[in-house]
């Protein structure tokens, strides 16, 4: 199976790439490595998939063999680039596609609107005329829980109204919704979205709550805890997002056993157990050995009070279940921070 991966520099990109490149998939990888965060990260997950790119100026239109996986290659190139993308798919001719590549960050979209228009809206587009144009078994691509906005029925199911976004990056990860089914309608593309929900674990991203805490704490610096610490999160370790993010690969969605006779899915990955954010703290000072120093603070714009899955309709269909507990996974996630892995470790 020959599967394109859009951001494989990005957190569940990169992991993802791996498996998938493990169990024998040919896997082409994607990112354009933009500086939303420190690239260090970003090229340390590429490097674990074998990836080894300059650190200086990684160049764009080129492929990167990897030196693990002969079957793993990689691409800088942006989601916005019409014609390179256009040219990927003509000489690639992908079996599958997962786009996970997108602006990502809830406060971020506050303050730079005009990227996640360029990136999660110009670039899916582009991605879409892509799958039209040079057909491909099914397009997976990340949604995220974020849709879900002002809805305060819980646990959010899929089946629930996701039209009262508090955030333009829920605005756009709900118009790639709505842009999967427009096309799955029209041209019989077979698309689901992921609504993925608060994802962590080794190699995080370094503007979440876990690397932020995990990091503020070891230096001895305090942490800033909005709403005074009334928020619940759905955490959910990234093992698991992976391994419900394989099961939709492997399940393309059938116009025929639909009732629309469309061939589109939408699926909540998460854990399912909304945890309180003073519990999650509480966890990291526990696998770190060491109190926080807390700076309460009001709610920020664009946050979300809660987010709980309801992940039924995951785990009726394909058999999905999480597995690691959040002790567990939390433990993990440390033993990775404080490990030379870590480009970004400073303590």
């Amino acid at each position: 199976m020959k599967i394109l991966i859009t951001g494989t520099a990005g957190f569940i990109g990169a992991r993802l790439a791996v498996v998938l490149a493990k169990r024998g998939d040919v896997i082409i990888g994607l990112d354009n490595i933009n500086d939303y965060y420190d690239i260090r990260l970003k090229h340390g997950r590429l490097r674990e998939g074998g990836i080894e790119v300059p650190d200086n100026d990684c160049p764009f239109d080129t492929f990167i063999q990897s030196k693990k996986y002969p079957n793993y290659k990689f691409i800088r190139l942006h989601l916005e680039d019409r014609e390179g993308l256009q040219q990927l798919f003509a000489n690639e001719k992908f079996d599958k596609v997962v786009n996970l590549a997108a602006q990502a960050g809830v406060r971020y979209s506050i303050t730079n609107p005009h990227a996640y228009v360029n990136s999660n809206i110009i670039g899916f587009l582009n991605i879409l005329e892509c799958c039209r144009n040079y057909p491909v078994q099914s397009l997976v691509y990340a949604s995220s829980s974020s849709v879900y906005g002002l809805n305060s029925i819980t646990p959010f199911s899929e089946d629930h109204n996701v039209d009262n976004p508090v955030s333009l990056y829920a605005v756009s990860k709900k118009a790639n919704e709505l842009m999967a089914h427009s096309y799955s309608n029209l041209y019989n593309i077979p698309t689901s979205g992921l609504r993925f929900f608060t994802v962590y674990g080794p190699w995080g991203r370094p503007d979440m709550a876990p690397m932020l805490f995990a990091s503020a704490i070891l230096k001895s610096e305090p942490i800033k805890v909005f709403n005074n610490g009334d928020l619940m999160r759905d955490f959910t370790y990234i093992d698991d997002i992976i391994e419900g993010t394989i099961r939709v690969i492997d399940n393309i969605p059938m116009a025929a056993k639909k009732t629309n006779n469309v061939p589109y899915k939408v699926y909540n990955i998460g854990c399912s157990t909304p945890v309180k954010l003073m519990d999650f703290i509480s966890e990291i000072e526990a696998a770190i050995g060491k109190p926080a120093k807390k700076i309460f603070l009001p709610m920020q714009q664009g946050d979300m009070y809660q987010t709980y899955a309801d992940t039924t309709k995951l785990e009726t269909e394909l058999g999905y279940k999480p597995h690691i507990s959040l002790p567990d996974g939390i433990m993990r996630f440390v033993e990775w921070y404080k490990s030379d892995k870590n480009p970004l470790k400073q303590y």
